[in-house]
């Protein structure tokens, strides 16, 4: 925790400095003291902003010394959400007074080359911590010759190890790669020699060099070899007395076989030749105009929303620390667009479930009064913003449910990014059955246009102001009417028994 805080304090000098430089190199390098005055406030803002961005993007967790391109990407991003909000913030502050228009845009690329840089430098100083440490390198009778097979991470993966772990054990006399136009290139400093289909004659020409090779790692899985591929390596292995190793298996086992599509099974099951109940047949209105324009929509709304609301933001999740405790953010994982699993985030609305006596406590026992208010004014939404921001979900769409209520046998309401809100939530919420939100999630699906979704988000003002309650048995009954009559609720319903009995089969 101390080292966490440590980081963080680092962070935010560097931004702090960072600021001060933008301002420099704005006025040309001329130092006044009333430029540092006007841009306090600024300066003070873009602190304040900084704390929450880089405890979202998690900057105080990463060991610098190890980073990498996911840590650099999140530093840009946790950049421009610093100075989007610091400028947003400024602007109800003060109006931007003193502030010039270039200012944020040098002090981004200024964050981002200081955070980067501090990263960066720590990492290539454990590197040649780690080259300093190394035993000296011995004759090249006692070091071990291999070649490698393929390019990808785990090629990366393996190089890196090498140099940290088999300085002067092992050399890479050469890279292999299916890609024939990659010969004589260069990867971490060693060679691209030809594919693997010509290793045999690769081998002759190092022995000729007084290279014999000792061993062939590959990094690729054995079936994304081509069938050439496979015989030259077992002819080396035949031939020349090549050991060969693949890489990849030996740290993680043979890759596992497809998983059997239990959706797929389960449509089967419930019926899936009916409109509406097949997934796949659900992906086509994502190619509508209208869907690119919404995307469009949510991300400009939502840069806006987290901007302005970041006071609130702030205020609501100091409260949640101080009544509920810490971490104010709560998590679940539930599937997205086409299935893929999310992260979705909420306020903190119920404590811990055991006491300090190790005893679970009941859920009306755990809801304490912000809570209650958090569920009730639906502001323990606000979070998901931020899943709004990255893609992973939209202000309107089907609510995303936990993996074990999403029934495959209406599993197109997974064609389109799930929601904040959406046409099952202002028809009646969780006072509706599951089959019922269903059907009406796969309506809006098909359905979707500006004025239903508008529609949606007028009625979603209702819903805060007077509660859930079922309001329109028509939708219900036309949704259903769309997914083929009452035999979709038979397709549920055998859907879910085809579940439940795969589920208890013995595996």
């Amino acid at each position: 925790m101390r080292h966490r805080l440590v980081l963080s304090v680092v962070d935010l000098c560097l931004i702090g400095i960072a600021t001060l430089c933008a301002q420099l190199l704005r006025d040309s390098f001329e130092t006044r003291p009333e430029q540092v005055i006007v841009l306090a406030p600024y300066l003070g803002l873009t602190l304040a902003a900084a704390i929450p961005s880089l405890a979202l993007f998690k900057l105080n967790q990463s060991i610098w010394r190890l980073s990498g391109m996911p840590d650099y990407l999140n530093v840009l991003g946790a950049a421009i959400l610093i100075v989007t909000a610091a400028v947003g913030l400024g602007f109800l502050f003060n109006r931007l007074a003193g502030v010039a228009r270039s200012l944020p845009v040098i002090q981004a690329y200024l964050i981002v080359f200081a955070l980067v840089g501090a990263r960066v430098l720590a990492r290539l100083r454990h590197a040649g911590r780690g080259r300093a440490a190394a035993l000296p390198e011995p004759s090249s009778t006692g070091c071990e010759d291999i070649l490698i097979v393929g390019i990808n991470p785990i090629t990366e993966l393996y190089l890196r190890s090498l140099a940290e772990y088999g300085a002067g054990h092992v050399r890479v006399m050469g890279l292999l790669t299916r890609k024939g136009s990659h010969a004589g290139r260069v990867v971490q400093g060693h060679r691209i020699l030809g594919r693997p289909e010509q290793i045999a004659g690769i081998l002759v020409d190092l022995e000729v060099h007084g290279v014999p090779i000792q061993r062939v790692v590959v990094t690729v899985p054995f079936e994304e070899l081509s069938p050439a591929a496979r015989s030259a390596l077992r002819e080396a292995n035949e031939t020349f007395g090549i050991r060969v190793e693949f890489f990849a298996e030996h740290i993680c086992g043979p890759r596992p076989k497809p998983p059997v599509d239990t959706h797929q099974a389960a449509r089967s099951a419930a019926g899936a030749g009916q409109p509406g109940l097949r997934g796949g047949e659900q992906v086509a209105p994502m190619r509508r105009y209208y869907w690119q324009l919404k995307r469009a929509f949510d991300v400009t709304a939502a840069i806006c929303a987290i901007v302005l609301l970041a006071p609130l933001l702030l205020l609501l999740a100091v409260l949640v620390v101080i009544d509920i405790g810490a971490p104010a953010i709560f998590w679940q994982q539930r599937p997205g667009i086409g299935g893929r699993p999310f992260r979705l985030y909420k306020f903190r609305t119920m404590a811990r479930p055991y006491d300090a006596d190790g005893n679970r406590l009941a859920d009306d026992d755990r809801l304490t009064g912000t809570g209650r208010f958090l569920r009730r004014s639906r502001l323990d939404e606000l979070p998901q913003l931020f899943n709004i921001l990255i893609g992973e979900m939209s202000f309107v769409g089907p609510r995303p449910l936990l993996a074990t209520d999403q029934c495959p046998a209406i599993d197109g309401r997974l064609a389109v990014r799930p929601g904040i809100t959406g046409w099952a939530q202002i028809k009646g919420g969780r006072k509706l059955s599951a089959p019922d939100k269903a059907a009406l999630d796969v309506w809006y699906v098909n359905n979707a246009s500006l004025r239903v979704d508008f529609q949606i988000l007028v009625g979603t003002l209702g819903v805060v102001l007077l509660g859930e309650r079922v309001t329109d048995g028509d939708a219900i009954r036309e949704a259903w009417r769309e997914l083929g009559g009452g035999t979709g609720k038979d397709a549920w319903s055998r859907a879910s028994m085809a579940r439940a009995a795969q589920a208890q089969s013995p595996a």
